[in-house]
């Protein structure tokens, strides 16, 4: 894998975006995670404006001073960098209790993390319509195209996505190329949605490295072990059940006809 190139080439693709969309800069979530990191670091390398956004809601620790941290290794390197925090966790309380959720029941689980990630896309297009900015996606490959591991209109709700053609894999190794800390690096990846300190893996049941060959798969299923099967069946079951995220809105057409 050629990083220095790679990396190059989306700095010049973002560069292009912006001056063709005759628009500031950019906004992005820093989450304390490496796909974040990445994509932050290559908005800098633009040389345009670059908001970080933190956004903490109930957040763990850990994330919280890693995201701090990578911000200001932004700040000291390139000067087009702010940030501001929005501590969200009060309005999210709010709307816990405008709802009458309970965070403890399984049926409200899942509406509430997804609620998060929709309460920060709406905070990140709050500072991208004053700035005049794009929001930047932080997706990878395999969230974005393989299994949907993202939140419809919530982390999935972005301008434009930079690292969305590369893997997990190799969005690290892009990692390793712009110098982003060891401890994002080394940091098991996670979507900071959950009070606790939940990992990818522990929500999906497989890895990265599993799924990026799951999505690349095309032999023999008699050939390969059980895990492997079992890998399989976990991508094939997202996969499938995800597809309304990553195609199109679907639009009822009506024939001209019945229009007249």
């Amino acid at each position: 894998m050629q990083a220095a190139k790679i990396i190059n080439h989306i700095t010049d693709w973002l560069d292009s975006y912006v001056n063709k969309a005759g628009v500031n800069g950019f906004v992005i979530g820093v989450s304390g995670g490496i796909d974040s990191a990445v994509t932050s670091t290559l908005g800098a390398r633009t040389g345009h404006p670059l908001l970080c956004v933190e956004m903490p809601i109930h957040q763990h620790d850990s994330q919280v001073s890693r995201a701090q941290r990578h911000i200001e290794f932004l700040k000291q390197n390139f000067p087009n960098v702010s940030s501001i925090e929005v501590p969200l966790t009060d309005i999210f309380d709010s709307l816990i209790n405008t709802f009458s959720a309970d965070p403890d029941k399984d049926s409200h689980a899942m509406p509430l993390v997804n609620t998060r990630a929709r309460l920060r896309m709406t905070t990140l297009y709050y500072y991208a319509a004053h700035h005049g900015h794009l929001v930047l996606g932080t997706g990878n490959k395999v969230e974005d195209f393989g299994i949907g591991f993202y939140t419809k209109y919530g982390d999935g709700g972005v301008d434009l996505s930079p690292i969305a053609d590369l893997n997990k894999t190799e969005v690290f190794a892009l990692g390793r190329e712009l110098g982003i800390s060891e401890e994002i690096q080394q940091a098991a990846p996670t979507d900071g949605l959950w009070n606790d300190d939940r990992t990818d893996e522990d929500q999906i049941g497989a890895s990265y490295p599993e799924l990026e060959w799951a999505m690349e798969f095309d032999g023999d299923d008699s050939q390969i072990d059980c895990r492997q099967a079992e890998v399989l069946s976990i991508y094939h079951q997202l996969n499938q059940a995800n597809q309304h995220k990553m195609k199109p809105i679907p639009v009822c057409l009506i024939d001209e006809s019945l229009k007249k």
